[in-house]
């Protein structure tokens, strides 16, 4: 198809919109979609997304078009469309037809590999200093036990609810999963199907939104500030229809808000218009957050453990919750281990799900977290390791504030900083020594930043990032300023 142009390459006549997008469609027919079966089919629009031939928002032929140009049934090509949506790959939008999803599933976000010699702040782990020593129980004798009668070890599920219930968390259901984004992708994947919303953070936790996209769900962005979701925008999300709403009550990923108590009550006013909504709170940095846990799920039925409530909840609580922890980052990256208090059908249908499943949680990781959680030399490790990384924390952000610069860290082991040109200043501290993090794959729809991890950077070099950081502000001013 040829369509006649000027020396500028525009069109000599304007074509009707309906008429460009015909070619558009007519060209991913012919050159990227093939196939004969919806297996064939769907496999061919997946290499393309991957290869980049068909980027995000781009548009997919109808069925019944692209089902005569492959001379296949339209069930066919709707089996092969269904599929993509399944795994997040497309998305449909109704009268819009159905177009590549902004993050699709065969790809991911994940940073770049660290270039030689640069002191890495993109990358998010813990201070290796903080961490204990990992050893395998001793205790667990050998031969076959019933872990699926059992899967949970009563000591360690006792200590969870100490733990959890200290904090005003109800800990009358408990359970465990292998890491708290086995435990979110599980619940999300029982309680929501293709093409449902979710609520999430954004800027927000990359791999979080990665997963959403793999179930083949969709985001719906709620911006955070420095006390995390803020009720405008999640009451927006909850009126165009979210289904489930994951967030973070402190050390915000990237962000790095933390719920004050008027912010909680004020989410929880809001979620109490759409009951039915399940709640997902991910409390990843626990015991190293500095700062308090105002948890959405406080008061929010029986069982609620010594640290009380908010006055919150009873009759008028959450109805549908879970309240995830894990402690990868302050006892180990290696204990793919959380535990999670929640309501009583969420925990039926999490654990009968991943009885179908892995079945349980390794006894002896539970034995390990066991050990570790009450173990006091352990946790005198723990203590110090929440004082470092408050301080180093504060040390940049004061010298990056000292310097006119905003940033944001309330809480937690990053910090963000605004910027107009994400790649500019990652280039720029490049070439003083600093690697940090693009935030590109943190944002859905906020405005361009940084992340800059500040586990492993002692307040001593904080100074001399920061005044590095506003050399790279000053020296392109022009182009993307503070």
């Amino acid at each position: 198809m040829c369509v006649p142009t000027s020396r500028s390459g525009s069109p000599r006549f304007p074509l009707p919109t309906n008429m460009y997008q015909y070619i558009i469609d007519y060209v991913a027919t012919q050159y990227v979609i093939a196939g004969t079966t919806a297996k064939a089919i769907s496999a061919s629009v997946e290499r393309a997304v991957r290869d980049g031939a068909l980027e995000p928002g781009a548009a997919l032929p109808p069925v019944r078009r692209l089902a005569e140009e492959l001379g296949v049934s339209p069930g066919t090509v709707a089996t092969a469309y269904q599929e993509l949506r399944r795994r997040g790959i497309v998305n449909t939008r109704g009268r819009g037809g159905t177009v590549v999803a902004p993050a699709p599933a065969v790809a991911s976000r994940r940073p770049p590999q660290v270039p030689d010699g640069l002191c890495d702040l993109a990358g998010g782990h813990p201070d290796p200093a903080f961490l204990p020593d990992l050893l395998p129980p001793a205790g667990l004798s050998p031969g076959a036990r019933s872990h699926r009668s059992s899967p949970r070890l009563p000591r360690l599920e006792e200590a969870v609810r100490q733990w959890l219930g200290g904090e005003g968390v109800p800990v009358e259901h408990v359970t465990f999963a292998h890491g708290a984004l086995d435990l979110i992708g599980r619940l999300l994947s029982i309680e929501l199907g293709p093409g449902d919303a979710v609520a999430t953070e954004d800027p927000g936790y990359h791999h979080l939104l990665d997963l959403i996209t793999a179930l083949g769900l969709r985001t719906v962005a709620v911006e955070v500030d420095d006390e995390g979701m803020r009720p405008e925008a999640l009451r927006a999300a909850l009126r165009a229809g979210v289904r489930a709403v994951v967030c973070s009550p402190r050390a915000q990923n990237p962000y790095g808000g933390c719920f004050s108590a008027a912010r909680r009550d004020a989410l929880v006013e809001v979620l109490r218009e759409a009951p039915d909504v399940l709640v997902i709170e991910n409390d990843h940095a626990g015991r190293i957050a500095a700062a308090p846990l105002h948890s959405l799920t406080q008061g929010s039925g029986s069982g609620s453990g010594s640290g009380g409530g908010s006055g919150i909840g009873g009759g008028n609580g959450l109805t549908r919750w879970a309240h995830v922890a894990t402690v990868t980052k302050y006892l180990g990256p290696d204990l793919r281990w959380a535990a999670a208090a929640c309501d009583a059908t969420t925990l039926a249908r999490h654990d009968g799900r991943m009885l179908l499943t892995s079945g349980w949680v390794s006894h002896l990781l539970q034995e390990t977290v066991l050990g570790l959680l009450t173990d006091t030399g352990v946790q005198d490790l723990v203590q110090r390791a929440q004082e470092a990384y408050d301080e180093r924390r504060r040390a940049l952000a004061g010298e990056l504030g000292r310097r006119g610069i905003p940033v944001h860290g309330a809480s937690g082991m990053n910090v963000w900083v605004p910027v107009r040109d994400e790649s500019a200043v990652v280039n720029g501290l490049r070439t003083h020594g600093w690697w940090v993090a693009a935030g590109a794959r943190f944002r859905i729809g906020t405005a361009p930043g940084v992340r800059i991890s500040t586990a492993g950077l002692p307040p001593a070099d904080a100074r001399r990032l920061a005044a590095d950081f506003a050399s790279v502000l000053g020296d392109s001013q022009a182009l993307y300023g503070g």
